[in-house]
């Protein structure tokens, strides 16, 4: 089976870096791909993307060295396995707020007796290797997020479970359930406390921390402090950031030197 490049970076204790797919476009995702980044996560909980658009993108990805993560919609056995039978090389699994439900989502991801995955999908293994019904186990990244002040809570728990590479802390959903949304929350004691606390659970247990960070800064900043799953801004944002950037400066010029 092809090797998760992704994956064994992080095993061996390497940083790696990301962006988030919302758009949808197969040809967004196929750009994206050949930016250098180590993953890009499609995402299928809050983006505009579709089944189809999921899987094509994946396909996309695929096509270069970079690791096509999908976010699933929620901790969803049969969701996890759609994903992964079109070819995901990784699940990233939104609001996990406990052991048991990390558990859920890694039994999901894994074929028995690791787990519950249902054999099957030709799709994963036309594009992956002949022998992946035996080497996705190994290859598969497991990444869940703690985006809950309660979940940060049992953070060290929920980085305990056996499976889970990455714990990805969702830094809206966060602020949100500290009563923080609609503020600077980056800059709230409370909440970088939170993030901490994340971080060191991740290190104690071996596993790899992750943050969806606002610049391009934060991201560097966080890579430094020993984050191993930085992911900076999305597809779209950065789109849209650049094109008010070039229409900005245009206007501005108006025929100027």
């Amino acid at each position: 089976m092809r090797e998760n490049l992704t994956l064994t970076k992080l095993k061996d204790g390497r940083g790696t870096v990301g962006c988030w797919l919302t758009i949808g476009s197969p040809i967004v995702a196929a750009l994206t791909a050949r930016c250098g980044f180590d993953w890009l996560i499609i995402d299928t909980e809050h983006g505009a993307v579709s089944y189809d658009a999921m899987l094509v993108c994946v396909h996309e990805i695929l096509a270069t060295e970079t690791t096509p993560i999908v976010r699933v919609a929620w901790n969803d056995p049969t969701l996890i396995k759609r994903t992964l039978d079109a070819g995901a090389m990784g699940i990233l699994v939104p609001m996990v707020m406990n052991a048991d439900e990390a558990k859920r989502a890694v039994d999901a991801a894994k074929f028995p007796p690791k787990g519950i995955r249902s054999v099957g999908g030709f799709v994963a293994q036309l594009l992956l290797g002949d022998d992946y019904t035996v080497a996705a186990n190994e290859q598969i990244l497991v990444a869940v997020q703690i985006e809950h002040i309660e979940a940060v809570k049992r953070a060290k728990e929920i980085c305990a479970v056996e499976g889970v590479d990455v714990v990805f802390i969702g830094p809206n959903d966060l602020a949100a359930s500290m009563g923080l949304i609609g503020t600077p929350f980056r800059k709230n004691a409370k909440w970088q406390a939170a993030v901490q606390a994340v971080l060191e659970a991740a290190k104690e247990t071996g596993k790899a921390a992750g943050l969806q960070c606002a610049d391009l800064g934060e991201g560097k900043e966080r890579l430094k402090q020993g984050f191993r799953f930085v992911a900076v801004s999305s597809d779209a944002r950065l789109l849209y950031q650049s094109l008010c950037h070039v229409a900005k400066a245009l206007k501005a010029s108006n025929g100027k030197d």
